[in-house]
């Protein structure tokens, strides 16, 4: 019993923190971060708020130069400080003391860390995000800070591109209540399996989330039964359908791209040049065309004996042969010394690969390109990786994974055919700039119009516009799809799962029912929202959950209810279950409600 109520007491003791300053009643959390990951999170926090606000937000920003995409600083109501370095002093500017929470959302593990260590010098009793790229590192951060969350925004969203990549829906899968469930098609399960329907993505310019009618969703949450997920079907199919060129194809490239252009020329020039002498040679000597081309191969290559008895055109035409022999030996020898160096150098950077044909290339191996690309191998599907820089995140790895990778920039021809862009089962572009992808997925559509492609895009409503201009029809933003769990767990929310669907996110959470709530004593159908809120079980306290409740069940105090709902609904029925707000005391001197009666 001890054991149970010890984090009841610790969520109260952050409760109680946040009315130390001023008798401010909002809670306080502090946000350190400049990316998109922070403006997602801000704005997830801020979703569905009353405008007086329910939280008060202070962000840290580095003192330089803003990034040129959209920033928290720019949401409202959100207290900004600008600090190079994440130091005491910049946590007590931030007002870091009696805050229910902190999170660190830099791209630097260390860094993190050891901001992490200087604001519990502020705030020793804290909870504490942290974005992590190396999770090996979780446990430490745990057993330093206890009241602490370790995430890591790739490893979210990298399903989600990896699903799109193989065509499948959203790769979620959680086991919750003793039933594992997981998205697939409507098509792909059995019609006793399906739990609730997620979203209805008939029309191609519009996802509809949670619909009214179970009936119209496509794309539903089901339960396991043994079989493996869509995603993992997919990579079979795909696997089993992989075919590899002939490798005379390669022969064919690399003898194409043995020499320079200006050596390939002077050979040209120096061969005619050759095979015109031996011609007059054959006329001046009086011999057959098979003797002619003995004698001048021979004179070329190796000189001949001179004969004061031929006559003078005969020896005019073995002089001129000698020489060109002295030009034509370095020149071979050039080409191939040269076309030994470009070729080692091309087979270093993957400009020299085999012709492929069904599988998928990964452009940019940063934190999630280097996920999806491990992912995809694990399903063992064939992948082709690009990254400018040689020694790019993800490098090692793929070398590790036996995965080619070309050097260069993928906006140009010259890097997607080398990787084969034309012939392959899809692109995905997932580097840090949004122009860069989007030119890179441009150019390989004009190698294949059908192509499909998966574009990490920020911006939402950029994304919709290249969607409709372009036919580019699956954009995803890793911020995006990470935020409401970074949200969550900051305010201390238990999020079971996460359901990209286009550019929408799902949460799957488990919502308890407290005391003197709006929710006490309504009934179970008044929990669902089309479009919004799903209800998915229900149990009484100290119960199982019941998967299939009687909507007229009238909600008492002690109730969980697990849904799926979109960030605004969740927030709006988390406010509906916490207790009732107590009404303040009136200032001092104000009439009593019965002395203002009379």
């Amino acid at each position: 019993m001890r054991v149970m109520a010890e984090p009841l007491l610790d969520r109260a003791r952050r409760a109680s923190r946040r009315l130390r300053v001023n008798g401010e009643t909002r809670a306080h959390y502090v946000i350190c971060g400049q990316d998109p990951l922070a403006y997602w999170v801000v704005r997830t926090m801020l979703v569905g708020q009353p405008q007086a606000g329910r939280v008060r937000i202070t962000l840290i920003v580095p003192d330089r130069q803003r990034s040129p995409g959209p920033d928290g600083r720019d949401l409202p109501s959100v207290e900004v400080i600008r600090a190079e370095r994440l130091d005491e002093a910049a946590f007590h500017r931030a007002g870091l003391a009696g805050a229910a929470g902190l999170a660190l959302l830099h791209q630097d593990d260390v860094g993190n860390m050891h901001a992490a260590l200087c604001a519990q010098e502020v705030e020793p009793r804290l909870r504490l995000v942290v974005r992590m790229f190396n999770t090996g590192l979780a446990n430490g951060v745990r057993q330093i800070f206890p009241d602490s969350a370790v995430l890591s925004d790739a490893s979210m969203a990298a399903p989600a591109f990896v699903a799109a990549a193989l065509g499948e829906v959203a790769p979620t899968h959680f086991r919750h209540g003793g039933r594992t469930l997981y998205v697939a098609r409507r098509e792909d399960v059995r019609p006793s399996e399906i739990v609730c329907g997620v979203a209805d993505t008939s029309d191609s310019q519009q996802d509809l989330v949670l619909p009214a009618n179970d009936r119209d969703a496509d794309v539903v949450l089901a339960e396991a039964v043994g079989r493996p997920a869509g995603t993992e079907l997919a990579a079979r199919r795909l696997v089993r359908a992989r075919r590899r060129r002939r490798p005379v194809a390669m022969v064919l490239r690399a003898i194409r791209s043995f020499a320079t252009r200006k050596i390939g020329l002077a050979v040209m020039v120096l061969l005619a040049m050759v095979g015109a002498l031996g011609a007059l040679y054959a006329a001046t000597a009086d011999i057959g065309w098979a003797d002619a081309l003995y004698l001048t191969l021979v004179t070329t290559l190796t000189g001949q004996d001179p004969d004061t008895a031929k006559s003078a055109a005969e020896q005019v035409m073995q002089v001129a042969l000698n020489l060109a022999g002295l030009a034509l030996i370095p020149l071979i020898t050039a080409v191939v010394v040269d076309g030994v160096v470009r070729a080692r150098l091309a087979l270093h950077t993957g400009r020299i690969l085999p012709e492929r044909s069904g599988h998928v290339v990964v452009v940019g191996l940063g934190n999630i390109g280097t996920r999806v690309m491990a992912q995809l191998n694990d399903f063992g599907v064939e992948v082709v990786a690009i990254d400018k820089n040689a020694d790019a995140r993800g490098a090692g790895l793929a070398r590790r994974l036996g995965v080619p990778l070309v050097v260069g920039d993928a906006a140009q021809e010259e890097t997607l055919r080398a990787a084969s862009v034309a012939t392959c089962q899809a692109l995905v572009v997932v580097s840090t700039d949004d122009g860069a992808n989007l030119r890179a997925a441009l150019n390989a559509r004009t190698l294949d119009d059908q192509l499909r492609v998966v574009l990490r895009l920020f911006d939402g409503d950029f994304a919709e516009r290249v969607q409709r201009a372009f036919g580019i029809g699956t954009s995803r933003s890793v911020s995006y799809l990470a935020a409401p769990s970074f949200a969550a767990a900051l305010l201390d929310r238990a999020v079971i799962a996460t359901i990209p669907v286009g550019r929408h996110a799902l949460l799957v959470t488990e919502v308890p029912v407290a005391a003197g709530s709006a929710l006490e004593g309504r009934t179970l159908a008044s929990v669902g929202r089309p479009g919004s809120v799903r209800l998915l079980a229900h149990a009484r306290a100290g119960q199982h959950l019941d998967w299939s409740p009687d909507r007229r069940m009238v909600i008492v105090a002690g109730d969980r209810l697990t849904v799926v709902a979109r960030r605004a609904g969740l927030n709006a029925l988390l406010r509906e279950a916490a207790p009732a707000e107590p009404t303040p005391p009136p200032p001092v001197g104000a009439p009593t409600p019965r002395e203002a009666e009379k």
